[in-house]
């Protein structure tokens, strides 16, 4: 069962993909667009060609557990990945994780310049890799 990670940004959206057995988390890649339109046919696509089975999207809480001030648009743009996909996803606490992003690329050595391209691709994968765990231990 392939899962897909979706960290969701203004113009910059992360995807993470499971390995074919939804156990380990695989690539990941990012779709530069600020248009919903182009990021929500990407997504479709993806989930076409990668047969991903389930969803799971990056949810903006505060430190508190409380909900963040955009949640509710993501809420709405969940929503519309569910009608683009025909997949609900399931809305992940993405507390920390662009954080924890920037420190993982900056340790690798990335400039400034190579973490902006790429870090919300590295905050996908930490939104995939929580969410497999999760499923684990759930059993």
């Amino acid at each position: 069962m392939r899962v897909m990670a979706i960290d969701y940004g203004d113009a910059h959206t992360g995807v993470a993909l499971s390995d074919p057995t939804g156990l380990l988390a695989g690539s990941a890649s990012t779709i530069h667009s600020r248009k919903a339109e182009v990021v929500l046919a990407e997504l479709a696509r993806l989930v076409r060609e990668h047969r991903v089975e389930e969803l799971v999207m990056g949810f903006p809480r505060n430190m508190d557990g409380s909900e963040g001030p955009r949640a509710q648009l993501y809420r709405e743009f969940a929503a519309q990945v569910e009608r683009a996909t025909g997949l609900r996803p399931v809305l992940w606490d993405e507390r920390r994780t662009t954080v924890d992003a920037h420190r993982i690329l900056l340790e690798a050595g990335k400039n400034a310049k190579k973490r902006k391209k790429t870090v919300d691709a590295v905050a996908a994968s930490l939104i995939l890799e929580g969410y497999l765990d999760y499923k684990r231990l759930r059993g």
